[in-house]
C-alpha cells in the first residue's frame, strides 16, 4: 500500500479519528480538527465530512452511479491538489468500481459512489469537490448528461453571467429541453440537462457546440463559443465540457475559495438576482433543509438531442467547420486548424510567397504575447504577474483587462497555471522584451518539469517565433 492509497492514515501519536455511521457502515474521519479552510472561513476536515452529510440527498443526485475522478486536496484548500482517475487499492468493501477507457487508450479503474456512505468516504481522502463524469456505470459510452458551462473571461461582470444563462434557458425550451441551472461556486454557472443515452461523447459535444454558436449569434456582444482565448469576449460557453474524460464539479461541490463557496442548484426564478457569493458551506445546510434540492426532479425525464443535432447540421451545412477540441485529443475530421490565431501564419504565407518554413520550424506569433509566468502553483503564476507590473509599470497601465491571459491547464493528475500579456494596446517603442518568465516552471502533460536554462532576451516590438502552445482549456476547473 501505497501514501496514495491511504495518505492520511493516523501514525503513532495522531490525533484520533472520529467515526460516523453512515448507511450502516463506518467511515472513519482521519485528522478530523485539521484546517482546510484558513484564510477567510475556517473550516476543518471534519466540517467538510459533516457539511457533505448534511447534503447527501442532493449531491448523490449529480454523482450516484456515475465513475468519478478524484479531485484531491490532501493539504486543505489553500494547496494544490491532484488529480487520480485510479481508485484506491485499499477501500471499503461498499466502494465498487469501473473501468473507463480514454482517448489516450489507457484504462483506469475508477470509483463510483452510491450512497451517502461512500460519499464521506472519498471526501475523508480530501475530496472538496465532486468530479463526475457524465455516463452511468451501465453505459460509459453514452452521456445521459449534456453540460453547458458558462465561462465569463476577466472583467466581465455577473449581470453578463446571468443573462447569458437566461439565453441558455430559452434556447433551450425551444429545442424542447429543460435546463438544470447552478452557480459554478466560483465565477460561472453551470446548466444540466438529462438527456437519452443513445449518443456518444462526439455527437453530445457536437450539440453542445451548436447551442454555444447559437447563443452567441443571439448575445453577440456578451457571449462567446470562440476556444482562442484571444478571440474571446464576455461569457465563453465551453463547449468541450462534453469531450469525453471532461470533469466539471457537480451540485453542492465545495469550491476552494476562501470562503468555502458552494455550487448551489437554483431554480429559474433565482437566476437573474442570484448572487455567487450567497452559497457557502455555511448557508447552503441551512438552505438544503428548508427548500430541498431545486433538481430534485432532474432524472424524471431524459431529453431528446434530435433538436440540438439538427442546429448542428444546419451550421455544419452553412460552413462552418467543428472547433478547436482540447489539446491532448487527435485530431478529429473537419476539424478547424488547432493552432491560435496569433499563430496561424508566418511571415511567408502571402498569396504569392513560396511555403518556406521558418527558421525554427515553429510558428510565428501574430500578436505581441509575452510569456510572464508558468508554474504548477497559480498563486505563484500570478504573483509573478504583480512582479511584472512592478518591473514595468507604464506598460502595465495600459493593459487592457482582456489582455491578460491566464491559463489553467490540466494534464493527467496536476494543473499548471500559465500567464501571459499581450501587447496590442501597447506603443512598440514601449514594449518590453520577452525575458525569462517568473517562476518558469515547464509545462508538460504528465507533471511539472524543473525551471528552464534563462531564455535569450528578444524584442517583443513585432511578431517572433515562440513555441506551440499546450492549448487553450475551457474553465472547468476555475469557472
Amino acid at each position: 500500500m501505497t501514501n496514495a492509497d491511504d495518505p492520511e492514515k493516523p501514525k503513532k501519536g495522531d490525533e484520533e479519528p472520529v467515526i460516523l455511521t453512515l448507511g450502516g457502515h463506518e467511515i472513519r474521519v482521519t485528522h478530523p480538527s485539521k484546517p482546510y479552510f484558513a484564510k477567510e472561513a475556517k473550516v476543518s476536515k471534519l466540517e467538510i465530512v459533516q457539511y457533505y452529510v448534511s447534503v447527501a440527498e442532493g449531491a448523490l443526485l449529480g454523482i450516484r452511479d456515475r465513475p468519478i475522478v478524484l479531485k484531491r486536496f490532501v493539504n486543505g484548500a489553500a494547496a494544490p491538489p491532484f488529480y487520480q482517475k485510479r481508485a484506491p487499492e485499499k477501500r471499503p468493501p461498499f466502494v465498487r468500481t469501473t473501468t473507463l477507457s480514454f482517448p489516450s487508450g489507457r484504462t483506469a479503474e475508477e470509483i463510483v459512489v452510491d450512497d451517502a456512505a461512500g460519499l464521506a468516504w472519498i471526501v475523508n481522502l480530501g475530496c472538496l469537490e465532486l468530479h463526475p463524469h457524465p455516463v452511468r456505470s451501465a453505459d460509459l459510452h453514452h452521456p445521459d448528461e449534456l453540460r453547458i458551462d458558462l465561462d465569463p473571461g476577466p472583467g466581465v461582470p455577473w449581470s453578463d453571467v446571468l443573462a447569458v444563462s437566461m439565453e441558455v434557458k430559452a434556447l433551450l425550451e425551444e429545442l424542447g429541453m429543460v435546463g438544470y441551472p447552478k452557480t459554478s461556486g466560483s465565477r460561472g454557472m453551470h446548466v444540466n440537462v438529462r438527456i437519452e443515452p443513445r449518443w456518444p461523447f462526439s455527437e453530445v459535444r457536437r450539440a453542445a457546440l451548436a447551442i454555444a454558436r447559437e447563443i452567441e449569434r443571439r448575445a453577440p456582444t456578451i457571449a462567446t463559443a470562440k476556444w482562442w482565448k484571444e478571440e474571446r469576449r464576455g461569457v465563453f460557453l465551453d463547449y468541450n465540457q462534453n469531450a469525453k474524460d471532461r470533469t466539471t464539479c457537480s451540485a453542492y461541490s465545495v469550491r476552494p475559495l476562501p470562503d468555502a463557496r458552494v455550487s448551489t442548484p437554483l431554480t429559474w426564478a433565482e437566476v437573474p438576482g442570484v448572487a455567487a457569493e450567497d452559497f457557502t458551506i455555511f448557508t447552503v445546510p441551512k438552505r438544503f433543509a428548508t427548500l430541498g434540492n431545486p433538481h430534485a426532479g432532474m432524472d424524471l425525464v431524459k431529453y431528446s438531442l434530435e433538436p440540438a443535432l439538427a442546429l448542428a447540421a444546419r451550421d455544419e451545412a452553412s460552413g462552418l467547420a467543428d472547433a478547436p477540441w482540447p489539446p491532448h485529443y487527435k485530431k478529429m475530421d473537419g476539424e478547424a486548424p488547432r493552432v491560435s490565431p496569433s499563430r496561424a501564419k508566418t511571415p511567408n504565407d502571402g498569396a504569392d510567397a513560396p511555403k518556406l518554413p521558418s527558421p525554427t520550424g515553429r510558428r510565428v506569433s501574430t500578436m505581441p504575447l509575452l510569456v510572464i509566468a508558468q508554474s504548477e502553483d497559480k498563486e505563484a503564476a500570478l504573483a509573478g504577474l504583480e512582479r511584472w507590473k512592478t518591473k514595468h509599470p507604464d506598460v502595465a497601465k495600459l493593459l487592457a483587462v482582456a489582455d491578460v491571459l491566464v491559463d489553467s491547464m490540466r494534464g493527467r493528475s496536476s494543473t499548471w497555471t500559465r500567464v501571459r500579456v499581450n501587447l496590442r494596446n501597447v506603443p512598440e517603442d514601449l514594449r518590453p522584451a520577452q525575458g525569462t518568465p517568473d517562476p518558469d516552471v515547464e509545462l508538460v502533460w504528465d507533471k511539472p518539469k524543473k525551471p528552464r536554462a534563462p531564455r535569450a532576451k528578444k524584442s517583443a516590438a513585432a511578431p517572433s517565433p515562440v513555441e506551440p502552445s499546450p492549448g487553450e482549456p475551457g474553465e472547468g476547473e476555475s469557472s
